[in-house]
């Protein structure tokens, strides 16, 4: 039988035990969708590229039902490291290589967009939502340090990118106060946000303009047409346009897209709150990070003075079973003066990679979009996927078009096998990143 991971984790109809739940104040619960409904489009997914697409729909005169298994912000959106990062998953010298250099201007120009979009939607909805300026990208290894430098001077040159400092070794440990680092470099066009008060504010807004959202609605069948009838357990929505946002929780309702785009979990804790010599002795300027190892270390100051920290190796897709000894494992190592903090919340969430880390856009059918697969690149890049959805199904498709160009291959194995062999993959490269 097949895991779903919608609930193999986590209770129905409620958010996980995270600091983001702690420290959010949730919309009271939507009803379950119930009868045939008719509109224009259906949006399935209540996160990021779920919220924006209805949203911007919406504002465009559309007739929007928006359906969320579980709550709106409830999967990746609502849980994440909360990074809102400028480029793509993948360096831009890769994507370059990948599509040419004209389409990778254009997704570079996208991402800049995509950063300024969730800007300007926290100051049009006045969402209780801090923006804090800086990503640092921490090379764990000192060979590794000048590839971040170059990297730095190719943004500049080729794309007049001026926001990312290279850091020195000295540069790197004034920003963070770890021995781990040898240089790196520093993006100030990029933040980071606490990611479910993000979520929950795009649902207020789309709900303000006249979205119909319905939780509690896991969406079991789509059949295709010009009016697609897309089936939950109560109720059967007809439509003229679906939007797919499922990302890491698609499961197997579209076997196209699950070949390329395999869910896997991550894990975060919160430590207690730290005094503000402590918290500055962590993170100086209270900049993101997010370093250089395969199976990623990413980390914060919370507006409390917590450390958020994002690690730790996990093999299949059951949580493991004490999150806050996994995370704290990589947690001690990059910082161990919090060897033996006090671990208030740790958690775990699902996110949606694909072979080449670039999110995957398609017509599934003329009348069916999907956007996923942002492999822990999402917070702006999801935003800007719905916005692009909603705009393709408004009849300019230019910016989903040049997404859904990106080559994005299949898993070896397709959806049966990947598991067995991202195991294999995962322990080959966890290994690789202690040499």
């Amino acid at each position: 039988m097949t895991l779903d991971l919608l609930t193999a984790n986590d209770k129905q109809g409620a958010y996980p035990a995270s600091y983001y739940a702690a420290s959010a104040t949730p919309l009271p619960p939507f009803s379950a969708a119930e009868g045939t409904i008719t509109c224009d489009v259906c949006v399935i997914g209540g996160g990021y590229t779920g919220l924006a697409a209805a949203l911007h729909l919406a504002q465009k005169g559309y007739d929007v039902v928006l359906l969320e298994a579980q709550r709106v912000g409830f999967g990746a959106s609502g849980r994440n490291g909360g990074q809102v990062g400028t480029g793509q998953r993948v360096e831009m010298d890769s994507v370059e290589k990948m599509v040419g250099m004209g389409p990778a201007k254009a997704l570079w120009d996208m991402s800049l967009e995509s950063v300024q979009l969730v800007k300007d939607l926290i100051k049009t909805h006045a969402m209780d939502v801090p923006f804090h300026d800086g990503v640092i990208e921490a090379a764990h290894r000192a060979r590794f340090v000048p590839e971040f430098h170059e990297y730095a001077a190719h943004l500049e040159k080729v794309y007049g990118y001026t926001q990312m400092t290279a850091l020195d070794r000295a540069a790197m440990h004034d920003h963070v106060g770890s021995q781990a680092y040898h240089g790196g470099a520093l993006d100030m066009g990029s933040g980071h946000i606490h990611p479910l008060r993000y979520a929950l504010g795009l649902a207020r807004a789309a709900r303000d303009a006249g979205v119909r959202i319905f939780e509690g609605s896991k969406v079991t069948g789509l059949v295709h047409g010009s009016t697609v009838t897309i089936s939950t357990n109560t109720a059967d929505v007809k439509a003229s346009y679906v939007v797919m946002g499922c990302n890491g929780y698609l499961g197997g309702l579209d076997g196209n897209v699950a070949k390329k785009v395999m869910p896997i979990n991550n894990f975060i804790a919160a430590t207690e709150p730290l005094d503000d010599d402590s918290a500055k002795g962590l993170i100086k300027y209270n900049h993101a990070v997010a370093d250089s190892k395969f199976v990623i270390n990413y980390f914060r100051l919370s507006d409390d003075n917590r450390m958020l920290f994002g690690g730790g190796e996990s093999y299949g897709y059951r949580f493991p079973s004490d999150i806050a000894a996994t995370v704290r494992k990589p947690m001690s190592e990059i910082f161990p003066q919090l060897a033996d903090v006090k671990i208030d919340y740790a958690w775990g969430g699902t996110l949606g990679i694909t072979m080449n880390r670039m999110p995957h856009f398609a017509r599934v059918a003329g009348n069916v979009l999907t956007a996923s697969g942002y492999s822990g690149h999402g917070v702006a890049m999801a935003t800007l996927g719905g916005k692009i959805a909603a705009d393709a199904i408004a009849g300019h498709a230019e910016k989903f078009d040049v997404m859904a160009s990106v080559p994005t291959h299949t898993f070896p194995g397709g959806a049966a096998l990947r598991t067995p062999l991202l195991v294999a993959a995962m322990i080959w490269y966890s290994i690789r990143d202690r040499l």
